[in-house]
């Protein structure tokens, strides 16, 4: 007998096949030779011979070349991947339970055929791969033997032997093993794409969510709550032909979406004004306190070499550079903001763009700053390191630190 599962499939083609030809125009006997021959095609003796033959046209696969390019032509894959506890989102961890299928799209019926479950929880493919007693039965038939029937339809699914082959329109890579390279084609798996977007249309259209909002409009509590995904792209495959694609792809309406993978926009540390003192409002000696230990121990070595000095001012030179990169982020905020504050017109000048004109034109303000700079790194140091602790510097290394400062002068300016 005949599984039911069967029967309703061919029922199904054959009224799909007598709604497209039967129009209301038709006369009574062209109606009757129609129907007359849809029952005989869709005959299991008559149309699965037929079947068998169409199978080659389509292929079972996980990676369909076309995701990439519509006229690449490859090997049909299918990737197996197993779950493990490895923190990667792959095929095996996302648990893809679909095999998509490509090809000729008039041919599809037939992968739909075999994705049929028979009586035992079994698709027609699982008992053909298995060559069970049960499929030898429902395809034993008069037309044609059971082992053609066979062998046409698993060719569906590709061949495990042989060469693969590859596209140049599919994207390559040159990937380093031991001391060679082996040249990848990069496929995409139509099957998570497809399971991702059923997953956001589940989160964003489900009938929970849908109550949900719902719910939040009305200011009425929602245990389940919902979420929202943003920053969506959706890319399309296939145009107006997304089957030509594959069946997942069809299935999807021929638009996948992308997650945003970019880097996390972070939000700019809001700038302190100085409100009496640069030096004092704006620099916070914990931020120097690595490069003053670093100097100390420099001083501290007591030899006057070459070496050494290089070294004293390297760290010092850098320090330097550190208060004009806070001088020069003080001067991006709006002009006119020093004009509330008890600042001296030297500050003023330097750091409020107000000020930019007489910057330019005048230069007593740079002495001030220079000054003050130099005098603020001897006294910052001697806070570091204590004062019984820290060497005494002299006026000959006053006039080295300003001699350092006035290298700079252009980051002052």
């Amino acid at each position: 007998m005949l599984d039911s599962n069967i029967q309703q499939f061919l029922d199904e083609r054959k009224a799909a096949r007598l709604k497209s030809k039967l129009k209301p125009s038709t006369s009574d006997e062209a109606k009757q030779e129609i129907i007359d021959n849809a029952n005989e095609e869709f005959l299991l003796a008559n149309w699965l011979p037929k079947a068998a033959k169409r199978a080659w046209q389509v292929s079972l696969l996980t990676h369909p070349s076309k995701l990439t390019h519509s006229s690449a032509k490859t090997s049909s894959i299918i990737a197996t991947s197993r779950a493990k506890n490895d923190g990667f989102l792959r095929t095996g961890n996302a648990g893809i339970t679909k095999i998509d299928v490509s090809g000729n799209a008039a041919s599809l019926d037939v992968y739909r055929f075999l994705m049929i479950t028979l009586g035992d929880n079994q698709t027609i493919l699982e008992h053909l791969e298995a060559d069970t007693e049960h499929i030898k039965t429902q395809f034993t038939m008069p037309s044609d033997s059971y082992q053609n029937i066979k062998l046409g339809l698993l060719m569906i699914k590709p061949m495990e032997m042989g060469e693969q082959i590859t596209s140049e329109r599919v994207k390559q890579i040159y990937f380093p093993v031991k001391e060679d390279y082996h040249l990848l084609s990069l496929l995409t798996p139509s099957g998570l794409m497809y399971q991702f977007k059923q997953q956001i249309n589940d989160i964003r259209f489900s009938d929970e969510k849908k109550q949900a909002r719902e719910d939040k409009k009305k200011n009425n509590f929602n245990a389940a709550g919902f979420d929202e995904v943003y920053g969506l792209t959706a890319i399309g495959y296939g145009g107006a032909n997304p089957q030509g694609v594959s069946l997942l792809n069809s299935q999807n309406g021929g638009v996948s979406f992308l997650l945003p993978s970019v880097p996390p926009e972070l939000t700019p540390k809001k700038t302190r004004t100085p409100k009496t003192d640069f030096f004092k409002n704006s620099l916070y000696i914990k931020n120097y306190e690595d490069s003053f230990k670093s100097l100390d121990k420099l001083i501290s070595l007591d030899r006057n070499n070459v070496h050494i000095r290089q070294g004293i001012d390297n760290i010092i030179s850098f320090m330097i550079s550190q208060v004009i990169e806070k001088s020069w982020e003080i001067r991006q905020l709006d002009s006119g903001w020093s004009d509330k504050t008890q600042l001296k017109d030297y500050q003023k000048t330097w750091l409020d763009n107000t000020y930019q004109e007489k910057r330019t034109e005048e230069d007593e303000w740079v002495s001030d700053v220079v000054n003050e700079l130099a005098r603020w790194i001897i006294s910052s140091y001697k806070k570091v390191v204590g004062d019984k602790k820290a060497k005494i510097l002299s006026d000959t290394e006053l006039i080295q630190i300003k001699f350092l400062i006035n290298e700079q002068q252009d980051g002052l300016l």
